[in-house]
């Protein structure tokens, strides 16, 4: 399969991207990295991680979106036919067949909006729904959207759910996954109006939803899948990430703050090690926005050769596993269910 890694996307650009496209391409042999960005730089770089390989294709970009790109400018970026940015040619590559997946740690706003126009939606979907695994008591928890959607209507919420309800089985395993719903209050009734307009569709779904949940159940594991619009999805995403920086960074000030506690922690290492996996988003590498027409990756701005490689790895597990394919039928088959209840 063809997978193609955008060289310009990390803060980084293009050196963790040209190491990743090495590593990956060693590592599965079934796999071809189009490596898309500026190709003299990519050049340059490859004898410093062995040089060139036959399964890394470097594909020349001359433009490229960055982090300070926005509003007009970013959309000119994203649709211009002609557009050399290497978003556009390498999901240009996707959409013409040449390509399975594309993978990207660039700005979050240029993927969607280059997706957007260049891949289009799969019919039935209104919005599509930026991804997150959010590691939780006994594993992850699919959680979306976390900042595609700011403003949500409920029939969005429902789609959200009957998306991250495919992409749950696939990456988790996890046949029939529980859907919860992201609320302020456990009971029916609680939350704004976009969750009380969103519970009864989600009841008379079909999908195994439990109702609504609040922070103590969604990391505490009750649910696979958790949909909420992506303003909240955001703050949530943020607001998680920065705690569990504190905790790691507060239990280590502690640890070796006195020979006791050192000695402690030296017995304690392989929990720590555990657990600092655990909550490295470079373990997940990145995650798929659903609802776009084409399996498309976006991990963190921080992204090292690592979680790219692991990123190119989740695009990878996606294909075998007929992603795309499986969300285009739950969207058809929830179309059909609310004809039906209408």
């Amino acid at each position: 399969m063809n997978i193609v890694l955008d060289a310009m996307g990390s803060d980084a650009n293009p050196l963790p991207e040209v190491e990743a496209a090495l590593q990956a391409a060693r590592q599965w042999e079934d796999t071809r990295v189009l490596l898309v960005g500026d190709e003299p730089r990519l050049k340059a770089l490859l004898p410093r991680f062995g040089g060139a390989h036959p399964r890394v294709e470097l594909v020349h970009a001359a433009d490229a979106i960055t982090m300070q790109d926005k509003g007009m400018k970013l959309a000119l970026k994203a649709k211009r036919k002609n557009s050399q940015t290497s978003m556009a040619i390498g999901m240009d590559l996707v959409k013409d067949g040449q390509a399975e997946a594309f993978v990207t740690a660039g700005n979050t706003g240029g993927a969607l909006s280059t997706a957007y126009f260049r891949l289009g939606l799969l019919e039935g979907v209104e919005r599509p729904g930026l991804t997150a695994l959010f590691p939780v008591r006994g594993g992850y928890c699919v959680v979306l959207d976390i900042g595609a959607n700011p403003e949500c209507k409920p029939e969005h919420l429902l789609q959200f759910a009957a998306m991250g309800s495919v992409y749950a089985r696939i990456a988790l395993g996890v046949e029939r996954p529980r859907v919860g719903l992201v609320s302020n209050g456990e009971e029916a009734g609680k939350g704004n109006e976009l969750v009380k307009g969103t519970y009864p569709l989600l009841e008379a779904s079909g999908l195994n939803f439990i109702g609504n949940v609040e922070g103590k159940e969604l990391f505490g594991g009750e649910a696979e899948v958790a949909v909420t619009d992506g303003f909240t999805g955001n703050v949530v995403l943020k607001s998680s990430e920065a705690v569990a920086k504190l905790m790691t960074d507060l239990l280590k000030e502690h640890l070796m703050s006195s020979t006791r506690t050192k000695i402690g922690a030296l017995l304690a290492k392989p929990a720590f090690e555990a657990l600092k996996k655990t909550l490295d988003p470079h373990e997940v590498g990145a995650a798929p926005l659903l609802g776009v027409n084409g399996l498309v990756f976006i991990g963190h701005g921080r992204s090292d050769a690592r979680a790219l490689v692991n990123a190119i790895g989740a695009a990878r597990h996606a294909v075998q596993n007929h992603l795309l394919e499986s969300v285009s039928d739950a969207i058809r088959e929830q179309l059909k269910t609310l004809g039906s209840a209408a």
